[in-house]
């Protein structure tokens, strides 16, 4: 079977050679420790065997982005405006992997919103993948491989008004002014609908993904009844438009306790979730459970036990075997690697999983 092939028997719980799997991949410092620990990435394909897929992420950025300047820096930390408009200070030894402190987000007031959105989220496909995007598309569509349309950061409900307002802000919006998060996520909708409707004259996908990052450690950002009540509508008009468009796969980027928001994301039509963050208590055994066969599941990997080395690696792939082996799954971990995971581990684990799934 091609990749393509295998994801699609997976999804739908078709027999298959063998359950496909992913590398999702590993922080800058993991990368640095690796190379420290024999990696030559001139000649090592981090790959290991998993399956390849095709995963545009970038269409939902500014556009044309913000310019890099930078405010002041010391000897630890650096204050500039990112790309997206965004006031951040971050710090100079990990630039890549540590949570910057966000000081100021791009929109104040309505005034701001309007004309960042008019500015920088029109939907111009040729500024934002590239003149012959067309021909571009078409080519990597004829690969073998699932075609994955994930709108990073900017294509979703919550995660996108977070870069536009920050979380605090947002989240006062919903009782100070909740005609405002309307405007701004009807603005979203739309833009994610003009977006796809270009890009499915040209070529079809096998998913898409919504981004919302929209929960943490014990529980959501927002309330389920809230999450229905504002959010519900737009994930529902989108899902219509899509399905009416032959994607049949639509589902969901959060980290976090998420397992509240599950049965709103259920009935807006969504039935995809992923990367079940499980030092979030995300357990995606739990979850087929729960749910049933109607939620695919990507994820859910615990990547502390590879951190821990084999005995935990054999242990966390025998937990997750019965799902493997039922389908509509696609283990990988639930985040990139961090820098506590060896090479070796690394490696070991691609190992295991590639037997785990059957290769």
């Amino acid at each position: 079977m091609t990749d393509r092939e295998r994801f699609l028997a997976t999804m739908n719980y078709r027999s298959r050679d063998r359950t496909p799997f992913w590398f999702w991949g590993a922080w800058p410092e993991t990368l640095e420790r690796w190379q420290r620990e024999g990696f030559d990435p001139d000649s090592f394909d981090l790959n290991m065997g998993a399956d390849r897929r095709i995963a545009y992420s970038g269409w939902w950025q500014p556009q044309p982005p913000f310019e890099y300047r930078v405010v002041e820096e010391d000897e630890e930390t650096i204050l500039f405006i990112n790309h997206e408009g965004i006031l951040m200070r971050q710090r100079k030894d990990q630039p890549m992997s540590s949570m910057p402190q966000f000081v100021r987000f791009p929109v104040q007031t309505r005034a701001d919103f309007r004309k960042f959105w008019a500015e920088h989220m029109t939907p111009d496909l040729e500024a934002r993948i590239g003149p012959g995007w067309q021909e571009q598309l078409r080519a990597e569509r004829e690969q073998p491989v699932p075609f994955i349309v994930i709108s990073d950061r900017w294509g979703g409900f919550f995660g996108p008004l977070r870069n536009l307002v920050g979380v605090e802000r947002l989240c006062e919006l919903f009782y100070d002014d909740p005609a405002f998060v309307e405007e701004m996520m009807d603005a979203n909708a739309d833009l994610t609908i003009a977006l796809m409707d270009q890009v499915l004259d040209v070529i079809d996908i096998d998913a898409f993904a919504f981004w919302e990052d929209m929960a943490y450690k014990t529980g959501p950002l927002l309330s389920p009844a809230m999450a229905r009540q504002y959010m519900l509508p737009r994930y529902a008009r989108v899902v219509e438009f899509l399905r009416g468009r032959g994607v049949e796969i639509i589902g969901l980027d959060s980290d976090g306790q998420i397992d509240p928001l599950i049965p709103v994301w259920l009935d807006a039509g969504l039935n995809m979730l992923y990367p079940f963050e499980t030092q979030a208590g995300m357990d995606v055994l739990e979850v087929r459970r729960k749910y049933g066969k109607d939620l695919l599941i990507w994820g859910g990997v615990d990547k502390r036990a590879v951190a821990q080395g084999p005995a935990a690696i054999d242990a966390e792939l025998a937990r997750l075997r019965p799902l493997i082996e039922e389908g509509g799954y696609l283990p990988h971990t639930d985040h990139s690697f961090p820098p506590d995971v060896s090479f070796d581990n690394f490696r070991y684990y691609m190992e295991k999983m590639a037997e785990a799934c059957g290769g």
